[in-house]
């Protein structure tokens, strides 16, 4: 069986020297007449072999019966035949040697049982061949620069988009055909379109990692739906990153298991989509919420480069209008981005050229900049050689449609990429396609609205400022040997606590006692103040049932709480077994964190901290990352709460021991990596973290049993 790298083998999609329509048809409204009458259209420079069981001639082709029947191996095969033919088709292309083979026909596993036992015959074909195969059910791929068309998108009947580095991805055939249009109406040259239907081989991982091996490509633009293989995913985002080529990633749809009833409160917490966002954002990509934002952060990124790409959340914005100034100081600070006060002598210099300015930031120019180019240009070179802020905004709201006013931007905007070529400056601005071409073609990305040029920065920043992946942690459970677990570990919080104490997470001293006598004992070894909680495997939630009372302070009062303990669970809860009472240290002060892990359908293990206690799923303030994490990123994920000024001693508290919480999260994080076959969700709340240098320790503790084979 061949095993292909992620992203290997489909050089042939979009630069092959030759090209058989295995199902070509005269009728060019067909799914197989569509792709001939394009490569012909639009000048495939290449051999084009129609395939049709009566051969002849197809729209002015000499046609073939077959493959096996060709002067040469074609390097693509385009195959749209009947979804029963299909598997011949591709074990005839395979053994003439086709290289790769993208599957246009739809009615596999879309369509149920006998549909998907199909598609997985022809999956086996490309695995055991090495020939890579897109589809089936998609729409297709298309090398823009080599007029490679392997497509029926009505997409390309009005034109092929112009030649460019940008590549689009996606799942969804008429998401990324439609991207494709839009990107070529904005003025967005492309290299590459590749979409990937069902993915018997061939999924979204590996067309991303083929854009980041193509030289022709730059930029990548992703439409997601789902991600079926975590690891791949995870090393086309590394490629795309050492290559320093951006991905922009619209993740479409929330799945229903992030939305559903949980058993834990970190299920709650760590939702499907959440993980999502995490995953892409430890990669590096750049993630946005619609079509709109992926093509304008897409044009920019193309249009700016690596050399002019942001290092920090720092803007200066420059308006001649007051009042816009302050919409787009209220969209930047709505989007993480800071307007720091200008360098006095920048000021200074504004002022001098026009001395009714307002200098500070935002820049209100005034119209006066509207009358020379000079002046316009002196303002912005000032603001420019500042090196506060790491990036600008120029809005003008009519200036480009006007000639006058036209010709002085154009000039000043000129002479400031003369003078400053590896400045990021964004244009907010409406213009004529031929005026934001020659602004695009300067190095200045065009965008129309206050909020779209806000958050398109926003996104540049994202993806300037991104760290190197830690070379320790967050390897979606790789290099951890997984281990059983033994189901006694479920039964109950104390089982659970020990399990976990035994993986290196701090519990308090604690001991089940099964008599009145027996927790009178341990109260004397442990010392008081005390925590009693009662023990059962059918009993989850203790304070429902009256099983828990805090701050036992003597001999008496433990007596009297024991017999009550007992007493109101049998009230409340009759029929539940009962192991004993934990008889617990009680952790005075400290701050209260959840602490637990979630079992991703897709990614595996994911580790979450938030604010604990009642108000872990009021405020929502949590960090996830994929387990195992280092020490040092259970740091970051604690100082990315917004609630971390309550550790970090706000206001006068004491500081907390930070270092014990993250220690304790990474254990956590190891824990639910080496158990993920049986741990679908790992609960500790709260983990109380006392003052500095006093320690971290998990109070309550619930182990979620995997349910196998309910997946």
């Amino acid at each position: 069986m061949t095993q292909v790298e992620v992203g290997r083998g489909l050089e042939a999609l979009f630069k092959p020297r030759s090209i058989a329509i295995v199902g070509a048809s005269e009728d060019v409204t067909k799914i197989g007449g569509r792709p001939l009458q394009f490569l012909q259209k639009f000048g495939y420079a290449g051999k084009i072999y129609p395939i049709n069981r009566k051969a002849g001639t197809v729209q002015s082709l000499p046609a073939f019966a077959s493959v096996t029947e060709l002067p040469e191996a074609p390097e693509l095969a385009v195959v749209a035949v009947p979804p029963d033919s299909v598997l011949d088709a591709v074990k005839e292309c395979a053994g003439r040697g086709v290289r790769a083979a993208v599957i246009l026909t739809a009615g596999f596993s879309e369509m149920g049982e006998k549909g998907s036992a199909l598609q997985a015959e022809i999956g086996a074909v490309a695995r055991s061949t090495g020939m890579r195969i897109v589809g089936p059910n998609c729409l297709g791929a298309v090398g823009v620069p080599d007029k490679a068309i392997a497509t029926f998108s009505v997409a390309l009947e009005s034109g092929l988009p112009a030649a460019g580095h940008v590549g689009i991805v996606s799942q969804s055939g008429n998401l990324g055909s439609y991207t494709m249009r839009l990107a070529s109406e904005r003025g967005i040259g492309i290299s590459r379109l590749l979409t990937t239907g069902n993915e018997c081989d061939v999924d979204i991982s590996d067309a991303i990692a083929s854009l980041a091996l193509d030289a022709g490509t730059s930029v990548i633009l992703c439409c997601m739906e789902t991600c079926r293989n975590a690891a791949k995913l995870q090393q086309a985002m590394e490629l795309a990153r050492e290559a320093g080529k951006p991905l922009v990633v619209l993740k479409v749809g929330v799945s229903e298991a992030g939305s559903a009833a949980a058993a834990s409160h970190t299920g709650a917490l760590a939702g499907s989509d959440a993980v999502f966002d995490t995953v892409l954002r430890n990669g590096g990509a750049i993630r946005v919420p619609s079509i709109e934002q992926l093509l304008e952060v897409g044009h920019a990124l193309s249009v700016v480069g690596p050399a002019r790409m942001p290092k920090a959340n720092t803007v200066a914005v420059l308006t001649a209008s007051g009042g816009f100034g302050v919409l787009l100081a209220d969209a930047a600070s709505a989007q993480g981005l800071a307007l720091p006060k200008l360098k006095q002598e920048t000021q200074d210099r504004v002022t001098a050229v026009v001395p009714f300015a307002s200098p500070s930031n935002p820049v209100d120019m005034t119209a006066q900049v509207s009358s020379r180019p000079e002046v316009l240009a002196k303002v912005l070179n000032a603001v420019a050689e500042d090196s506060t802020c790491a990036a600008l905004i120029l809005q003008s709201a009519n200036a480009f449609h006007l000639p006058r006013l036209r010709d002085v931007f154009l000039a000043a905007l000129e002479q400031v990429r003369k003078d400053h070529p590896n400045r990021l400056i964004i244009l907010c601005c409406r213009a004529p396609d031929d005026v934001r071409a020659r602004l695009n073609a300067m190095g200045y990305p065009t965008v129309e609205g206050i909020d779209a040029a806000c958050s398109t920065l926003a996104a540049l920043v994202r993806f300037g400022s991104r760290s190197a992946p830690s070379p320790t942690g967050g390897g979606l459970g790789r290099g951890h040997e997984r281990e059983a677990l033994s189901h006694d570990a479920f039964a109950t919080e104390a089982s659970a606590k020990a399990a976990l104490a035994a993986a290196g997470l701090p519990i308090l001293k604690e001991t089940i006692a099964t008599s009145r006598d027996a927790a009178l004992a341990a109260a004397r070894d442990i010392g008081f103040p005390l925590v009693l909680k009662i023990v059962s495997p059918d009993i989850a939630h203790k304070t429902e049932v009256g099983g828990v009372v805090v701050g036992v302070r003597s001999e008496a009062q433990l007596r009297e709480e024991y017999d009550a303990l007992l007493s109101r669970v049998q009230q409340k809860a009759p029929k539940a077994r009962i192991s004993g009472v934990l008889v617990a240290q009680m952790a005075q002060g400290g701050t209260e964190l959840i602490l637990g892990s979630k079992k991703d359908p897709v990614f595996g293990p994911v580790i979450m901290v938030g604010l604990g206690g009642i108000f872990a799923e009021v405020f929502r303030d949590v960090a996830l990352q994929v387990a195992p994490v280092s020490e040092a990123q259970a740091l970051d994920m604690l100082r990315s709460l917004k609630s971390f000024p309550l550790l970090d001693g706000a206001r006068g508290r004491p500081k907390a021991d930070v270092a014990a919480a993250a220690k304790a999260v990474a254990a956590l994080s190891r824990f639910a990596a080496r158990h993920a076959e049986d741990v679908a969700e790992i609960d500790v709340n709260p983990l109380v973290v006392l003052d500095a240098g006093q320690g971290a320790f998990a109070l309550d503790a619930l182990l979620v049993p995997e349910q196998k084979g309910l997946q």
